[in-house]
């Protein structure tokens, strides 16, 4: 199994199914990394040295070491309920969000929920959000009303590696952006 594959299997492992390789994560996310190494090991050639090796290169700064490197726990995206210490932050005015056309229709009717996540993921610019839709086939991009929002009541999150996250965003918030 290659890095990038052994990153995903981890991404599951951390975010949605610790079970997978029999350990539990605690209230905040941290699985003990020992655990972690001996059961991805139960499968697949996994060491230390290769999950700091992943934690170090990943694109996405999917997660974090506690400070002594005995516990790793994914910084966002889970759909387990974890409470991962987020501090509230107010945004900017706008955020972006990016999706697929296939759910256009659904973002027009119900605005963006998290479905199996605990937050919906908002980025900062532009080009990150259509980064984020070409996951989804053709990418649609929504300007998220940020600041209105928070001045409603909504409470924002900036989580370690740059990912503003809330519970939901309304459609009055959501403006369609042309020709994403």
């Amino acid at each position: 199994m290659s890095l990038a594959e052994t990153s995903k299997f981890m991404s599951l492992i951390l975010r949605h199914k610790p079970q997978v390789i029999g350990i539990e994560l605690d209230e905040h996310g941290w699985a003990d990394v020992e655990e972690l190494i001996a059961g991805i090991s139960k499968s697949h050639t996994f060491n230390m040295e290769m999950l700091e090796q992943i934690v170090e290169t990943d694109n996405k700064q999917r997660y974090s070491f506690n400070e002594d490197k005995r516990l790793i726990r994914a910084n966002q995206g889970h759909s387990i309920p974890v409470d991962v210490e987020l501090e509230e932050c107010v945004p900017p005015e706008y955020l972006w969000h990016g999706t697929g056309m296939k759910y256009v229709e659904a973002i027009d009717k119900q605005g963006l929920i998290p479905k199996s996540r605990l937050y919906v993921h908002l980025s900062k610019d532009v080009e990150t959000a259509k980064t984020v839709g070409q996951r989804h086939g053709k990418p649609v991009v929504y300007r998220v009303l940020s600041a209105d929002m928070q001045k409603d009541g909504y409470v924002f999150y900036l989580s370690k590696n740059g990912v503003w996250l809330t519970k939901k965003v309304p459609v009055k918030y959501l403006e369609k952006q042309k020709n994403s």
